[in-house]
This record gives structure tokens, sequence and C-alpha cells, in this order.
């Protein structure tokens, strides 16, 4: 019994880990880092220069940052905020997203109009694609058999066999693609297009259009709906877009694909990510340099937390 008090005792008296949320700061060079608990920054650690995309890999051990004007992935530890290493991106590396293999990193080039695998575990790169103009937004099936790069001027979707390393489709978006993602297990791909307005619905087997989400916030012009980030709730029953500087976050069902309501946030809403049991959505806010905290059941806004300059990617860390 006594063991028993004692381990008990021992094991509260161990601080829990915090869930936090990193945000990079592409003007200040840095990632904020908040508490989720306590929706405070609690350290701001210095980056490479213009830091963007930012995942973690499935363990948390390391965390893999775009800095895009440092033309470099940068590889940290999170507990200490040492940058262990760089990996080669090529040019301007602005989004991109880990394989389901934890190893290989698919790269959007900006300026190169490539997409670049980078094998995370030898720091090489295997395979350069060619792709259409601006490359940014970066997917991957959750099989893993298709990545996706879309291209911002050339306005598409390219569809890349992560086997062959090549291309086996192009599709045509609205104009000025920013973000893709994999939905309902993979069997639907969206596309977020910036100056379009839209997001873009593909049958995967297919890669035909099979729907288009267009966005109208009342009191606000049309040209500052520039729909970019978007994440789904676990249940993939409802999307939150990111409408950029209209300031709005529209909250869509993800099933009919009709925009249920739109939440007022922070200037220039861009990306954002949910806390572990997606009750909370952290929203990137680039013009007003903060971080707006949406309760997603009431689908309210309940806080802004003031971070670096630009606040760009965010990532979970739970």
């Amino acid at each position: 019994m006594k063991a028993l008090c004692a381990s008990l005792a021992l094991t509260l008296a161990t601080p829990l880990a915090a869930e936090e949320i990193w945000v990079t700061n592409e003007k200040d060079d840095t990632i904020s880092v908040i508490d989720v608990a306590t929706l405070e920054v609690t350290r701001t650690i210095p980056t490479g220069e213009r830091p963007r995309g930012i995942t973690f890999s499935k363990d948390y051990s390391r965390v893999y940052i775009c800095a895009s004007d440092s033309d470099t992935v940068q590889v940290m530890d999170p507990e200490t905020g040492q940058i262990l290493h760089d990996l080669p991106s090529g040019e301007d590396p602005e989004q991109f997203v880990l394989h389901p293999n934890d190893r290989h990193l698919y790269i959007a080039n900006e300026d190169d109009a490539v997409t670049t695998v980078v094998d995370t575990e030898t720091r090489t790169v295997i395979a350069q694609i060619n792709v259409g103009i601006e490359p940014e937004g970066m997917a991957v099936s959750p099989d893993g058999k298709i990545a996706i790069t879309t291209s911002e001027t050339t306005n598409m979707a390219h569809w890349i066999d992560t086997e062959t390393r090549e291309l086996f489709a192009n599709t045509l978006v609205d104009s000025r693609p920013r973000h893709a993602e994999f939905v309902h297990g993979g069997k639907e791909l969206w596309v977020s297009s910036e100056i379009g307005g839209t997001i873009t619905i593909f049958d995967v087997a297919t890669q035909a259009e099979k729907a288009k989400i267009a966005f109208e916030v009342k009191g606000v012009h049309p040209d500052r709906v520039q729909p970019v980030g978007f994440e789904l709730t676990e249940d993939e029953k409802t999307a939150f877009v990111a409408l950029g500087p209209s300031n709005h976050v529209a909250v869509v069902n993800a099933e009919t694909y009709d925009v249920e309501d739109y939440i007022l946030v922070g200037r220039r809403v861009w990306h954002m990510t949910f806390n572990s049991d997606k009750s909370r959505l952290f929203t990137t806010n680039g013009v007003s340099g903060d971080v707006t905290v949406i309760d997603v059941a009431k689908r309210k806004a309940i806080k802004s937390i003031k971070v670096g300059r630009f606040p760009w990617g965010a990532a979970l860390r739970p």
C-alpha cells in the first residue's frame, strides 16, 4: 500500500506535457509556441529567414520548418528549440507535406516551378518534379499513393504518382490555388483558389470535378473574400475555411457543400490548426499579428493571442 501511495504521489507530482500550437512568423523569423491550456505564448524560438510551412514528425520528436528565404527546410528539436540540421529543399520552399511513411517530404518550390522530394533520413533530394508556375499547396493521399501540388499562376492541381514520381494528371481550378487536402478517406480532393474565391472538389478516382464552393460575406467586397487554408473536423462533416483579407472563417457542410456560417477573426486569416480533441481551432492572422481561438461547437471566436509579425503556418504538438 505504501508503495502504491508513493507511486501515485509521484504520478501526481509529475507535470503533464502541455499541448501546444506552433505558429511561424514570417516577418520576425520566429516561431511562437502557444500553450493550449492557458492560451498564452510560452516560448518564442528563432528560425531561418521567412518561416512559413511547418509540420511535425509522427512521433513529434522533430519539427520541420520551411525557411523560405533561407532556401532550406530546417529540422528542429521541439524540446530545446535547437536546429538539428538543414535539409536540401530547392529554392523558396513554401508549403510541404510529410508522406505517411514519415520519411519523405514533398516540398513546393515557388521560384523553381518544381516539387522537390527529400529523404529526411539520408538528407538527400531523391526527386525533383516539374509542375506549374509558382507551386504552393501540397497534399498526400492517406494511402500515400498520390501527391498533389497546386500552382498559383498555372491555376492547376498537379497529380503525382509517388511510386514513379511522375505526373499522371493536371486539373484546372480557379485563379491562384493555395491549399489542398484529401477528404473523406482520400476519395475527394479539395483545392482552395484565393483569387477565384472558391474551393474546387475533385473525385480522386477519376480526377473529375464534382462540386465547387463559393463564398459571400455580408458587407465584404467579393475581391476580399479569398479562401486559403482550411481544416475539417474529426468526422469530416464540417470544414472551416480561412478567407484571407475578408477577416472571416467560413463554416462549410462538407457533405452538402453548403456554407452554413461565417466567423469574424483577425486581419488576413491565412492558415489554421485544431487542438488534439478538435474543440478549439487556432487561426493565423497575418496583418493583425495574432491568432484567433475559435470554439468549434459554438462556432464563435473566444480569444485573440498576440504572436509575431505576419503569422503564417500553424501545427499542433500534443
